[in-house]
């Protein structure tokens, strides 16, 4: 069956050159109808991954484009060089060096990637999501939260621990998506975020662990909210497993807004 160009979708997912996010990308591109984005820092490698989909899937829609998500000025140009519509925004990129480490702009790299990466991203494409009728955001994060120490976001009095950055970080993705999906909604665009699947990747190493699931098995609950009925129909939730779960940091509203005032005093001019 062939879908004309007017009814295709079009999906952006950050990260997708690692296990899950190239997991996710796939299950995605799997789906009739839909156009695949990946945004890598590695553009070599990010094209080769959307090679690899195109050819897993029979999809020939999907491209990569490079991006370092820790750096503002690469989303922007990111987002002034998008052509066409987009309808799902997936941010799942994400680091947890060893030792600590600064993006040239001075950020801690986990800060700049984990969370502002994911914010930075929403904001620049919130408006071109807002043009379709069901847009969403898909915030990958993880039950692995918590920690978020509102006073040392990056480090700077603290002794750095990568575990200890990685919680806060995903903690602030939960919280953030609370924010989003608040501020959002009227637009008819829904924010959800998800713990993906336990996958021995890249990143689950640098934390010192494995991992005892497939990169598909991970991707699971992310492809699930980003194509499926529940995504369209919650925002502002968290899932595990395809389940919704109680979190508590989306009941801490003062600190939601506290998180979203910093998260946009680092916008450059």
């Amino acid at each position: 069956m062939s879908i004309s160009k007017e009814s295709r979708r079009v999906a952006l997912v950050t990260g997708a050159s690692g296990a899950i996010g190239m997991a996710i990308a796939r299950g995605i591109a799997a789906e009739p109808g839909w156009e695949v984005v990946l945004v890598c820092r590695d553009r070599g490698r990010g094209e080769r991954c959307a090679e690899r989909i195109a050819k897993d899937t029979g999809n020939p829609r999907v491209r990569c484009e490079p991006a370092d998500l820790s750096r503002q000025r690469t989303i922007r140009a990111l987002e002034e060089g998008w052509k066409g519509p987009l309808h799902l925004l997936v941010n799942y990129a994400a680091v947890a060096p060893r030792h600590l480490t600064h993006t040239p702009e001075g950020i801690e790299l986990q800060f700049a990637t984990n969370v502002l990466g994911y914010f930075w991203m929403t904001e620049a494409f919130i408006p071109r999501l807002g043009q379709h009728p069901g847009g969403r955001v898909v915030n990958v994060a993880s039950y692995w939260a918590g920690g978020l120490d509102f006073g040392d976001l990056e480090f700077g009095k603290r002794r750095y621990d990568n575990g200890v950055a990685y919680r806060q970080s995903k903690q602030a993705d939960r919280m953030l998506t609370v924010a989003f999906a608040d501020r959002f909604e009227s637009l008819g665009i829904r924010v959800n975020a998800c713990h993906p699947g336990d996958v021995n990747s890249t990143l689950s190493n640098q934390l010192g662990f494995g991992g005892h699931q497939t990169p598909e098995e991970g991707a699971d609950t992310p492809v699930w909210l980003a194509l499926g009925e529940a995504g369209g129909r919650h925002t502002g939730g968290y899932f595990e497993h395809r389940r919704p779960i109680a979190c508590p940091f989306a009941r801490d509203r003062q600190n939601i807004e506290a998180l979203y005032a910093a998260c946009q005093s680092y916008n450059s001019e």
